[in-house]
């Protein structure tokens, strides 16, 4: 049943996944791509929305992949799957174990969690500028760039660093992504 396909899948994504929603988003692709629930091209679209939409990125995703496949029922199964772990973690860690972080074997593990996330965050990054940008999706790929993407990645990193130097600060990620938004109906019109 699809329901409980659904909730297993993202119920196991949010146990195992440590780091946050963007901690999550490889698990989600592997998964997602390995059920046939999505294309990878319809997974960076997910990200790109999941991302631009309020609320936690993982639980955005988890609420999109279930209502695509199973409708409202779908979306709420998934969300469910997906936040009840750190939800159960939290309320037995608030309720059970005070001063956790004070034991340094608890703390050792966090220390060792925590290149293993930033790894999980970067190759998922690399896959998909590899896959998007570059037209890499297997190791047999052949390279076919996606130009006006180049362009649109471009642009906003030299935006975003002309910005930083200028101002001495970051600027908006609300604002990067309605002007990377812009640059995509400019560079590949409205109708493509």
């Amino acid at each position: 049943m699809i329901y409980w396909q659904l909730f297993l899948t993202f119920f196991e994504i949010g146990a195992v996944s440590f780091g946050g929603g963007y901690g999550m988003i490889s698990l989600i692709r592997e998964r997602t791509l390995a059920m046939g629930w999505l294309s990878e091209g319809e997974l960076l679209n997910l990200i790109a929305i999941s991302e631009s939409t309020p609320g936690p990125i993982a639980v955005n995703m988890a609420t999109f992949v279930g209502s695509g496949q199973a409708g409202f029922l779908g979306a709420v199964v998934a969300t469910l799957g997906v936040v009840l772990p750190a939800f159960l973690v939290t309320l037995l860690i608030a309720t059970l174990i005070r001063n956790l972080l004070k034991y340094a074997g608890v703390q050792a593990f966090l220390c060792g969690v925590r290149p293993c996330i930033v790894a999980l965050i970067m190759g998922t990054a690399a896959t998909m500028l590899l896959s998007s940008l570059l037209g890499i999706k297997t190791v047999e790929s052949a390279f076919a760039p996606d130009i006006r993407g180049i362009a649109i990645f471009v642009l906003l990193a030299a935006g975003a660093m002309g910005y930083k130097r200028l101002r001495r600060r970051a600027i908006s990620p609300l604002l990067l992504i309605l002007v990377s938004g812009v640059l995509g109906l400019l560079l590949y019109g409205v109708g493509a």
